[in-house]
């Protein structure tokens, strides 16, 4: 029998970060799945999930005993937890830790990879959620393990698992993270912001907006958030511009939609953040091998 996760309300809804508009058609998808499958065990530490997910696909707050690795060879998916969302675009891929709750969100058709992975093989240094590049070299154990479970040995299976363990081990975290208050103003004011990212007001506009004075929202994302209201600005606009790249936009529109004034203005600003100009950040060619028609929601 598999087992069934309910989807418990945490105490800040992950799903209202404001990332996206979370489809009321979806509202069905309220309870989690995992069939036994696909659950890692001390025999089989790390076991891959893959299927096509369609736009639009919601799993609601959920957790796991272990820790999972959701990658997407093709799409755009949004993962929530409760102080922090993150898009993870095309090759790239995001590790949660056990018992983190989170919920999940597709952007766009995808097609969704998911290690799932037996808490007593995760390496040192991964109890935070990130977002890693996928290297060629990870790339390619991923595809190995995806496949039929009668077609892969476990022996072979428990050595492309630790390989892809350690390749997560020494990859570097993207700051792709936009990090979310718990004050009902300053998440009010995100929320807002992240809805509309072109809306270039002033920090006093935003503060009447909220309900506060600037000094006090000015206070608030320092306690908060431990940046300034411009840095989670800044942070946030650089989440927003993945979707609209994924989807072939090009720059000038991607800068014009995000409210800045020019597209050297916006590729100087990632260049700051990333180290690479959005072409080269984008330039990754995805693997687009689909495996499987399992089209279940869970992830």
């Amino acid at each position: 029998m598999p087992t069934l996760m309910s989807a418990p309300a945490g105490p800040m809804d992950a799903e209202a970060s404001g990332l996206a508009p979370l489809p009321t058609a979806q509202a069905e998808f309220d309870n989690y799945v995992v069939p036994d499958t696909f659950m890692p065990t001390p025999s089989r530490p790390v076991r891959l999930r893959a299927r096509p997910l369609r736009d639009g696909i919601r799993v609601p707050n959920h957790r796991h005993a272990w820790a999972q690795v959701a990658y997407t060879p093709r799409g755009v998916i949004q993962i929530a937890v409760a102080d922090a969302a993150w898009i993870v675009p095309p090759s790239r891929a995001i590790w949660i830790p056990p018992d983190i709750e989170h919920s999940l969100l597709v952007n766009e058709p995808s097609y969704l990879r998911t290690l799932y992975v037996h808490p007593d093989v995760i390496p040192t240094g991964l109890d935070q959620c990130r977002v890693v590049e996928v290297s060629a070299l990870l790339r390619e154990l991923i595809a190995a393990i995806d496949v039929p479970s009668p077609d892969l040995d476990p022996p072979r299976e428990q050595l492309l698992g630790a390989l892809i363990l350690d390749e997560l081990r020494r990859a570097s975290p993207l700051p792709l993270e936009v990090p979310l208050p718990r004050d009902k103003r300053l998440l009010t004011l995100c929320t807002a912001m992240l809805a509309d990212p072109a809306r270039a007001w002033t920090l006093d506009k935003w503060a009447r907006f909220a309900g506060a004075s600037p000094r006090t929202i000015g206070r608030l994302f320092r306690q908060e958030l431990n940046m300034s209201f411009v840095q989670w600005r800044q942070q946030a606009l650089l989440a927003q511009a993945i979707p609209l790249a994924s989807k072939g936009y090009p720059l000038s529109r991607i800068a014009r939609e995000l409210g800045y004034r020019s597209q050297s203005a916006f590729s100087a600003m990632f260049k700051r953040t990333f180290g690479r100009t959005p072409t080269d950040f984008f330039a990754t060619a995805p693997d687009t091998t689909f495996v499987g028609t399992d089209e279940r929601t869970d992830d």
